[in-house]
């Protein structure tokens, strides 16, 4: 590293040092629901992929990718530039027509939560297929096998379903459940790195999992997200979807990584068509940087210690809110060790108050609040038209919908920001 290089560096780790220390003042700081926790390692490695300008994915993006597969004990991790594009990747490679007789088709069913984020349901819909609509419990905000089991018809033909805020589904028998079935099985991790169910981290039950890295995440790369799976033949497929579709494996600036570029002959092309052009699949540009890369590799060195954050973040709000009247407090999964994404609380519909009361106190108190995503989904403008099915009453999602929030447990909140959220809760209920 050059004297100059250092130099800049060294600068840029005073400057976060000199930005860090802020004072919590109750009612005027903002107590936020999410948000990335950086240090000066991340300010570090963010500006030195700059300073050598890895504008695009290289050496950290592999090393990333590398690194993400070893956490989780997958074969391969496939980087993008979002865990939205992880979903649409992770899907649309079930319908690879190298996967045969098993390829996901136009109008089969997939089965999948209501009360969710969109972008779980979003490329079921995109792919021509029909998405079947299952309750969750309140509580947990998970589906539960039962629920699944019973929504399964002769068109279904996998399940695709988020762990809600980080709390596990029980996915240990969805997946048995989908074995059983010849299901496949995709598991939106976006909400849960680091979350265990059995002892077994979450997103590495099913065929393919996804994770997101946007900052209100586990771990952030600013805007990212990434594709894991066991199978060496389904993260082909996804990287190839991910890089055009072509069907070319070399990595940017690189050529002839197969040692015959100019010997294939795929479709009706003539023999000898350059490979790098050559597009086996409908695909996209969903890659991501070196910069977001460098950046996931300083935040991964620190993913339990953030898990752990949650955790006592979490525990230390459930404790003080434990014997609030008209609040149901959230739960974990039977058998699970969450690393919490957020603290959901419904308002009992018998409550003297209601949950805009609460929420716009909280709000006016400085402590942000967020509905539990998009409610019942269903219900939104953009599905009314959509063809879905619905297995069965929605009743849950609706409540949730009507009655359902969260606040931030992220690791950079601390124990007095917890506290003050805790009392604002408390004087809110008492004086209700």
């Amino acid at each position: 590293m050059s004297d100059e290089k250092t130099e800049i560096l060294e600068l840029v780790r005073k400057y976060h040092q000199l930005r860090s220390d802020q004072e919590f003042i109750p009612g005027v700081t903002l107590v936020q629901s999410s948000g990335a926790t950086f240090d000066d390692d991340d300010r570090v490695a963010l500006v030195e992929a700059a300073l050598d300008m890895r504008i695009a994915a290289g050496v950290s993006t592999q090393r990333f990718e590398r690194d993400l597969a070893k956490f989780f004990g997958l074969r391969k991790a496939q980087m993008a530039n979002s865990g939205s594009s992880a979903n649409l990747l992770a899907l649309t490679a079930l319908t690879s027509p190298t996967l045969g007789e098993r390829r996901l088709r136009p109008k089969d069913e997939v089965i999948t939560v209501a009360a969710g984020f969109p972008t779980t349901v979003n490329p079921i819909i995109q792919n021509g297929m029909v998405p079947v609509f299952v309750d969750v419990e309140l509580g947990t905000y998970n589906t539960t096998p039962e629920r699944i089991a019973d929504a399964i018809s002769p068109r279904t033909r996998a399940i695709m379903v988020a762990h809600a805020l980080g709390n596990p589904f029980a996915v240990a028998e969805v997946a048995a459940l989908a074995r059983r079935h010849d299901l496949y099985l995709i598991e939106d991790n976006c909400d849960a790195v680091g979350s265990t169910y059995q002892g077994q981290l979450t997103g590495t039950f099913g065929d393919i999992a996804t994770v997101s890295f946007y900052p209100a995440h586990h771990i952030t790369t600013g805007e990212g997200g990434c594709v894991l799976t066991r199978s060496v033949s389904l993260a082909r497929i996804v990287e190839q979807l991910r890089d055009w579709g072509r069907d070319c494996w070399c990595e940017p600036g690189k050529d002839n990584t197969c040692c015959k570029r100019f010997e294939y002959q795929l479709g009706t092309l003539p023999y000898g068509y350059d490979h790098k052009y050559i597009f086996s699949h409908v695909g996209y540009n969903l890659k991501s940087t070196d910069l977001q890369a460098a950046l996931g590799l300083s935040q991964l060195a620190k993913v339990a210690e953030f898990g752990a954050a949650r955790r006592r973040n979490w525990q230390r709000m459930h404790d003080g809110l434990r014997d609030v009247p008209g609040l149901l407090l959230p739960s974990p999964t039977p058998d699970s060790d969450p690393s919490w994404f957020g603290f959901v609380i419904t308002v009992q519909p018998d409550a003297p108050f209601t949950r805009r009361g609460l929420t716009d106190f909280l709000e006016s108190r400085r402590v942000a609040t967020r509905r539990f995503f998009g409610g019942n989904l269903t219900r939104h403008p953009a599905y009314v038209d959509r063809e879905h099915r619905i297995a069965h009453a929605l009743t849950n999602s609706d409540l949730i919908t009507q009655n359902t929030f969260w606040v931030g447990v992220y690791p950079a909140l601390t124990a007095q920001m917890i506290d003050y959220v805790v009392a604002t809760i408390r004087e809110f209920v008492a004086t209700s």
